[in-house]
């Protein structure tokens, strides 16, 4: 929650920083977005290599299990080209972008605005900030009404990492290894198919 919030917050600051001509440099022209990308890609990959237990963890899982971000990724795109329907100043390949995010705003977000300009970039952060933000305040009743998957799947990217202790509470110990390997499988596919989307 304090990371979604900060993150929030830079945001803003970004906003005030361009309206008020605060950076003395044009940086709209520049592909600083684009290095900065490559920068959150790498750390991705250094996170990911630094656990030396997550083939091992992941190794343990059932095979059925290894559907969930399969699952996850179907449910949101369903979901997403159904609200497309009622956004008619808005693409379907547009709003899959979006969707594609699955909670991961920061990387989803600098893509989008890479590739679609700012205002679809916009979208997907508060999309997948809201996301996160479920994830985190609804794990409850996600367990109670739908089962202990279900916050797991809401997650999305952020279930090995913001949301992981949230899920552990109220999912139970042992859909740890779960959670881990689902936000890894969404995490990998957030660049693809974000990218994929944007370039239809």
């Amino acid at each position: 929650m304090k990371g979604s919030l900060m993150i929030i917050a830079f945001f803003l600051a970004g906003i005030l920083s361009g309206l008020y001509g605060l950076i003395p440099i044009d940086l709209s022209g520049s592909r600083l977005s684009f290095y900065v990308l490559c920068g959150l890609m790498f750390c991705v990959g250094i996170d990911i290599g630094k656990d030396p237990d997550a083939v091992s963890s992941f190794r343990s899982l059932n095979p059925r299990i290894a559907f969930l971000p399969l699952l996850t990724a179907a449910g949101t795109l369903a979901g997403v080209t159904v609200v497309s329907l009622f956004l008619s100043h808005r693409s379907l390949t547009d709003c899959l972008a979006v969707g594609s995010g699955f909670g991961y705003y920061s990387l989803s977000s600098i893509f989008i605005t890479e590739y679609k300009g700012a205002e679809l970039g916009t979208i997907a952060l508060v999309s997948n900030i809201l996301r996160e933000l479920f994830a985190l305040l609804l794990p409850p009743v996600l367990v109670k009404y739908f089962g202990k998957l279900a916050p797991i799947s809401v997650g999305g990217a952020t279930t090995m990492d913001t949301t992981l202790p949230v899920i552990t509470r109220y999912s139970g110990q042992e859909y740890v290894v779960v959670s881990i390997y689902h936000g890894f499988v969404m995490d990998f596919s957030v660049p693809f198919l974000v990218t994929l989307f944007c370039s239809i």
